[in-house]
């Protein structure tokens, strides 16, 4: 089978890492795939070198970029459109919002047989303004008309399309985003080496974040939050796992609330050191706005570390309240705040939701399981 996978930028980022597992599971299974990108990188870092030595074929498009560029956008349809004529793929696989709609777009375009596209978090959200939320909805239900499948990263990117009109309900299946699983072993990983590195104590209670330095990621609900924990539990120390444009500026408003002490910035930590930065936190808080499946919350608890996140979107799918953490409403710094310290000074619960936590995503979030599934959706979109 000739398969093309095409996403928007390899930036070190949740949609990027599921979408290159899933090119080399596909590919270690004997289809030849294909992985179509555009060439934009950023502070949160870039996987496109890791890609490039992968065994499927990386194809850069010059033109294909994030931001909203008309002229380069119409090259990108052509760009692409062109390539996949020659490649003569069975199916098209997009991912992201811009290559979402222009990936499938060109597919069509293209005459490929079957069209599929991953939903890694809604195009069109609450934070928007409406007719910026509007027009990417409406692109969205056009291009479901000639989608042959959508792929949820969890069941809530499916309720939220089908109440947004995208399309049925039947058009939609959810398999859930992937890790490698065998990364994220928490007997690997000296706890105690991690914490001195940071200039924490054995005893020190650690609250983790991983994820970009970016607004949608909830840093600015979180710094207000972290400073009534402060002063409710003075020894508690925060980590921040991750780099990004707003970096500068929320150093600046860590130092203005006068925590800037508490809380240490890792900066940019490649993918595959992510577990070992887990290792040395007690917990991890999950602020973002928005996000389709919390991937930095199923790597805790693969590394036995319970999650506080915000209810919203997939979050719930991974934090389950009395079983591997905590939900609390999103924006809510009172009750973010609370569940913070009350988890802080229970041991017994943390060590609870961590051990209950990684059975779960153990058997939920493999990415071997996730490579199976879409490789049976394929099989089965062809068969028709």
């Amino acid at each position: 089978m000739i398969i093309c996978h095409i996403i928007t930028r390899l930036i070190v980022g949740g949609a990027q890492e599921n979408t290159l597992l899933t090119c080399v599971g596909l590919a270690e299974r004997g289809h030849k795939v294909y992985l179509l990108t555009g060439p934009d990188a950023g502070p949160e870092g870039s996987l496109l070198a890791m890609a490039d030595q992968a065994p499927y074929r990386l194809v850069v498009i010059p033109s294909l970029h994030r931001a909203l560029r008309p002229l380069a956008d119409w090259r990108a349809l052509g760009e692409l459109t062109r390539i996949l004529r020659e490649l003569n793929p069975h199916i098209v696989h997009t991912h992201s919002s811009k290559a979402g709609i222009l990936g499938r777009l060109a597919a069509r375009k293209a005459g490929v047989p079957k069209i599929v596209h991953s939903i890694h978090g809604m195009s069109f959200n609450r934070t928007q303004r409406f007719f910026t939320r509007w027009f990417y909805a409406a692109l969205e239900r056009y291009c479901a008309r000639f989608s042959d499948k959508l792929i949820g990263v969890a069941d809530a990117m499916a309720h939220q399309s089908v109440a947004a009109g995208v399309a049925g309900a039947d058009k939609f299946v959810t398999v859930y985003s992937g890790m490698l699983t065998e990364w994220y072993q928490p007997s690997r990983y000296d706890r105690a080496a991690v914490r001195r590195a940071w200039a924490v104590g054995p005893d020190d209670i650690v609250v983790g974040t991983v994820a970009r330095l970016f607004t949608n990621k909830g840093y600015e609900v979180l710094i207000p939050a972290m400073v009534e924990v402060l002063k409710r539990m003075p020894n508690l120390f925060f980590v921040w796992v991750g780099d990004g444009a707003m970096r500068a500026e929320y150093e600046r408003r860590l130092t203005s609330a006068g925590i800037r002490g508490r809380v240490h910035l890792t900066g940019l930590v490649p993918p595959e050191r992510v577990a070992e930065s887990l290792a040395g936190m007690d917990m991890l808080v999950h602020a973002s706005q928005w996000e389709g499946l919390p991937r930095a919350a199923v790597q805790a608890l693969l590394m036995e570390k319970p999650v506080i996140s915000f209810d919203i979107d997939g979050a719930g799918e991974v934090v389950v309240p009395d079983r591997t953490g905590v939900l609390v409403p999103l924006n809510d710094v009172h009750r973010l705040a609370g569940a913070i310290v009350e988890l802080a000074a229970d041991p017994v619960r943390r060590e609870h939701f961590g051990r209950t936590g990684r059975e779960e995503c153990l058997r939920r979030f493999d990415h071997r399981v996730m490579v199976e599934k879409i490789d049976e959706l394929y099989q089965e979109l062809l068969a028709t």
